[in-house]
This record gives C-alpha cells, sequence and structure tokens, in this order.
C-alpha cells in the first residue's frame, strides 16, 4: 500500500464520525438548557413569581378540575384555551403540593424549553450541514458555529427563561413550532419520512395555540407545491416513465406521504371544532362565544370604544407586534432598531446567497462536477421562512381578533400580551444564526475580519441580555405590575377560606380569582362553581348544580364567596345572609364571604 494511502485510512480511523460528534454536542446543550431551566425556575419559585400571571393560575386550575370537581372529566377543559398544555399538566397536578405551590404547571414548560433550544440547534445544523460534504462525512465548522449561535439566543432569551418556570404556554408552544419547521426542511432536503413528524408536531401546536392553525395552513400550502414541483420535475425528466404509470401514479408513495400529512395537520383543528359543536352547539364557540378575546375586549372597552391600538388597522397592528417582539429582546431603543437591522442582513443574506459546489434542494438525483452522484442533497433553507408566520398571524389577530398589545413605549404605556413578542424569538435567533455562518465560512474575508464579525455579534446579544436582566424582563414586569393586586387580594381571602370547617361547602365563581382556593388548600371538589353547569344544555339550565345552587344557595352550600358583580353575588342578594368578612384591594372588586347555612 503506498505511503500516502495508508496516511489516509490511519486519520480517517481515528477521526470520530460526524453523527457522534453532532450527538455529543446535543447531549453537552441539553444538559446546559436543563440546567439553565431548573436554576432559573428555583430562583422565580423562591421569589414568588411562578405564579404571578393570572392565566398561568387558570390553566392550573382547569387541568385540576378535570379530576378534582364535583362533575369531574374532560368537559371540565371548556373552551377558548386549547386543551394540551392543561392535558400535560395534569400528572403533575395530583399531587396537592404540587398544585398549590405551582409546581405542576411549570414542569411541562421546563421540559418544552429545553426540546425548544435543542429544536433550534437541530434545525440549524440542519439547513447548513446537508450539502455535499468531505468523503469523511465531516460537516462544516461553520455549521456548527451556526447552530450554537441560534441556540444560545433562542435558550439564553431573559423573557424566555422566566415563562418556562411558569405554567404558561409558550415555551411548549415554541418548542412545537420550531421542531415543526425541522422536520419540514428535512422533508424538503429529501426526508420524505419527516413529514409525518412534522404533522404530528403541528397537530400538538394546534392542540397548545391558535397559531399552529396558522401554521399549518402554511406548510400545507409549502408540502403540497413541493411535491408539485417534484412531479413536475419528474415528468419533464422520464415522460416515459410518467405514460407507463398511469393509474398507478395516483397512488404513489409521495402523494401518500402528502395526503397523511394534511390529514394528521387537520386532524387537531376538526377535532376541536367537533368538540365545541358538540358541546357548546357552536364550532366556534372559541372565537365568538362569551368567553372569546373579542366577547372581552367588548366587556373591557365599552360599546363606544375605538378598540386597542391596531383595531381595524393591520400595519399598526403589525408594528405593535414587531415591537413588543423587539421588547423581549432588549431593553435599549437603539438596540432594539439593531435587531431589525440583523434580521433584514439576515434575510438578504439568505434570499441572495449562491451556494457553490452545492445542488439545489429540489434537483433530485444531480451529478457533482465529476459525474459521481452527490453525497448529500443540497440544504433546504427557504422553510427557515416559516418562522415569520407568527407576524402576519398576530397583525391579523390584533386588527380583527379582538387581541390586544400594549407596550410601556407606546400609548397606551402600559404592558399588556408583551409575551406574545416571544413568538418571533426564534426567527432572531435564526437571524443572528444565519449571519454567525456567513462569517465562519466566508472565504472571501480575512480571519481577522470573520472573528470581528462574530465578536460583534456576541456583543450585541450579550449587551442586549445584559440590559434585560438589569432591568427585569418585560414579561416579568407585565405580570408583576397587572397582577400586583390580584395576588394580594387573593392572598387575603386565601386567609379567611383556609378557616372554614373541614368539609364544608363553598359556592363561588371560580373563573374569577381560582388562586384563592389554590393558596388555601381547599380542593375544587369542595365547591359549586361555574364548573359545574352542564354546558350541553342550551339555553339554560334549570336543573344544573350551578344553576340550583345560584338560585337557592342555603339548600346546597354552607358559605358563600362573592366577588362585586358576578353571578354568586347577584345570587345572595337581598336574601340576608350572614356576611362574615368583606375584603377591600384597590384596584380589585370587594370580596364578601357569607354563611348561607
Amino acid at each position: 500500500m503506498p505511503s500516502f494511502q495508508r496516511s489516509t485510512v490511519k486519520r480517517s480511523a481515528i477521526k470520530a464520525p460526524a453523527s457522534s460528534r453532532w450527538d455529543a454536542e446535543v447531549r453537552v446543550l441539553a444538559w446546559l438548557a436543563v440546567w439553565v431551566s431548573v436554576f432559573s425556575f428555583l430562583f422565580y419559585y423562591r421569589n414568588g413569581a411562578v405564579l404571578l400571571y393570572g392565566d398561568a393560575v387558570a390553566h392550573i386550575n382547569i387541568a385540576r378540575r378535570v379530576f378534582d370537581s364535583r362533575t369531574p372529566g374532560l368537559l371540565q377543559l371548556g373552551t377558548v384555551w386549547l386543551p394540551l398544555p392543561h392535558l400535560l399538566m395534569i400528572p403533575f397536578l395530583v399531587s396537592n403540593e404540587m398544585w398549590q405551590r405551582g409546581v405542576g404547571g411549570s414542569i411541562p414548560s421546563m421540559v418544552a424549553y429545553v426540546f425548544g433550544v435543542i429544536g433550534m440547534f437541530r434545525l440549524m445544523r440542519g439547513v447548513f450541514s446537508r450539502g455535499v460534504v468531505s468523503p469523511e462525512g465531516e460537516p462544516g465548522v461553520a455549521a456548527g458555529v451556526a447552530a450554537w449561535t441560534a441556540a444560545a439566543v433562542y435558550g439564553a432569551n431573559p423573557n424566555l427563561i422566566y415563562m418556562q418556570g411558569t405554567a404558561m404556554g409558550e415555551a411548549l408552544y415554541l418548542a412545537l413550532f420550531i421542531w415543526a419547521v425541522v422536520f419540514f426542511a428535512e422533508f424538503a432536503g429529501g426526508d420524505s419520512r419527516a413529514l409525518t413528524k412534522c404533522g404530528f408536531c403541528l397537530a400538538a401546536a394546534c392542540l397548545t395555540r391558535y397559531d399552529g392553525w396558522f401554521l399549518a395552513v402554511g406548510m400545507v400550502v409549502g408540502a403540497v407545491a413541493i411535491y408539485c414541483l417534484k412531479d413536475v420535475g419528474n415528468r419533464d425528466s422520464h415522460p416515459s416513465k410518467t405514460a407507463k404509470g398511469g393509474a398507478a401514479s395516483l397512488i404513489s408513495p409521495s402523494r401518500i406521504a402528502i395526503a397523511k400529512f394534511i390529514l394528521i395537520a387537520a386532524a387537531a383543528p376538526a377535532l376541536w371544532l367537533a368538540y365545541n359543536g358538540i358541546v357548546y352547539r357552536n364550532p366556534l364557540e372559541f372565537e365568538n362565544g362569551p368567553y372569546s378575546a373579542k366577547a372581552i375586549e367588548k366587556r373591557t372597552q365599552g360599546a363606544g370604544s375605538g378598540g386597542h391600538p391596531g383595531t381595524g388597522n393591520v400595519y399598526v397592528a403589525g408594528l405593535y407586534f414587531l415591537k413588543s417582539a423587539q421588547a423581549d429582546l432588549a431593553q435599549n431603543d437603539w438596540l432594539q432598531r439593531l435587531w431589525i437591522v440583523l434580521g433584514v442582513a439576515a434575510f438578504i443574506v439568505m434570499i441572495s446567497a449562491r451556494r457553490k459546489h452545492e445542488v439545489e434542494a429540489l434537483n433530485v438525483g444531480a451529478l457533482n462536477k465529476d459525474g459521481t452522484p452527490g453525497l448529500a442533497r443540497s440544504p433546504s433553507r427557504w422553510p427557515l421562512i416559516f418562522l415569520l408566520v407568527p407576524i402576519p398571524f398576530y397583525a391579523l389577530s390584533i386588527a380583527y381578533g379582538g387581541v390586544p398589545i400594549f407596550i410601556p413605549a407606546w400609548w397606551p404605556f402600559t404592558h399588556y400580551n408583551v409575551r406574545y413578542g416571544l413568538q418571533l424569538l426564534p426567527a432572531f435567533a435564526a437571524a443572528v444564526g444565519i449571519l454567525a455562518h456567513t462569517a465562519a465560512r466566508s472565504k472571501q474575508w480575512p480571519k481577522m475580519w470573520r472573528r470581528a464579525a462574530l465578536l460583534g455579534l456576541l456583543v450585541i446579544v450579550v449587551v442586549s441580555y445584559g440590559f434585560v436582566w438589569r432591568a427585569g424582563p418585560i414579561c416579568y414586569s407585565e405580570a408583576a405590575i397587572n397582577m400586583h393586586s390580584r395576588v394580594s387580594l387573593e392572598k387575603q381571602v386565601a386567609g379567611w377560606l383556609h378557616t372554614l370547617p373541614p368539609g364544608a361547602t363553598l359556592l363561588m365563581d371560580l373563573g374569577g380569582h381560582p388562586g384563592a382556593l389554590e393558596q388555601a388548600g381547599i380542593p375544587l371538589k369542595r365547591t359549586i362553581n361555574e364548573g359545574n353547569h352542564r354546558v350541553w344544555m342550551q339555553p339554560s339550565d334549570s336543573e344544573g348544580l350551578w344553576e340550583r345552587a345560584l338560585a337557592n344557595p342555603a339548600a346546597l352550600a354552607d358559605y358563600a364567596l362573592a366577588f362585586d358583580g358576578d353571578e354568586v353575588w347577584r345570587a345572595v342578594q337581598g336574601r340576608g345572609f350572614k356576611e362574615l368578612v368583606v375584603i377591600h384591594v384597590t384596584g380589585q372588586p370587594q370580596a364578601i364571604l357569607y354563611r348561607v347555612r
């Protein structure tokens, strides 16, 4: 054997396979994400910030009442909020301790955060390393730089780190969102099996947030377009085979894969529409029912109000959403603008780059320059465009769906739904990863310039996130500011409820302040609440437990907790029940505890 051949064999023998090296990096990244998740959760838990969001408390109690209720069952999941987050919480909320402290609601979010970080890494690694590679099968260093950069930008975001420690659904949806794009990109790169995985991720996303419905439509259109382009290419390349195929082409594996993908992606929305239609007699109950975003907006804004900023104006609505995304990335105005510049720069790089020594993603069967088959298909980077889907979705939702976003820097100068901006975090993380990849692999730049560019990106991220940590994550501020008086009221109410005799039955509108029962440690099955209404009985149910208790509280309950203006408050008026305590908290409705029997 010639000497140069022996040395080549020796080097390749001691070199670890690329796949094992990537897997080792994924394990390291996973442990880092776990450490960040657990440490941050413990920090916020010790500071009493896990249950600051009223929605987080509501999510936990919706999941709890599926088994802890006088009328338990899946119908306790209600409408408006999609069911998957609540279903995932149930096993962790069986423990009274984990229910009271909110830990059971945080665990699914924390797990999703770790998977989201890994998904961001795999997404960028995949789109930049599936090109023609070396004979050893080793992907380029630049792909690793892009993957680690994007994963770090995503996982180190202070607002996401706070949200993943709560029972809110942002971390769960983002993980499903990212993995749907991961598998779609792999499908676009030639792996037809990835399309089914993408479908299951989409189905789960559609049962987590309505954002997923919009994403599913876009991906179905994209998958059909890819199939059509490939089909046209195959017919042009092999007209004789197409003619002979005849009816067999109608049931080709690719068509079956597309049909399967569409059915899986459509199953979740169809299931939710059917559930609402059967139970509530209205398939769109979540959209136009009494607890929908539109109905809440009408009650809070008033009939004569012009609505929130962006109402009826898609452009303004889009600006508010983009501003919320900037606020989740940086506190300084100039740094916020710089993030937009980075995003635009990455987009320009994506559409203008000409990849040398790579075959086109849709050009199946292309050859290398020497006439040999390509060692791998071209990376399909265009699916990264799906990371921008939140922009049109939220622009339309704010303009026409009754979904407001308030930013401290813009009128009305307050916090509300600023967390929605986190839906663009994967897009910004990918943008920084794209720019890092360009700087790392550009042969036209001197090595010093490439290092300076990478250092500049690192400085922007570190400084931006440093200012966010210094001022406090805006999602945390939103919860602390908006829920301060509510938390105070529920704490005082819980103190009085804790003194009630064991086994006493309490009549209460649970939707208003479920945190009071949670803090008092009173099982939900000891209450009669609006969840005991038989929702399939429309338009009213005089024989339902909730309605009978309101009609005659003394017959079914021992005590009644009324908040000024709610249904229990109206039911006890003029009945002469004894007031045990009246609680006043500024900014909250007056709470009165009655002895009714």
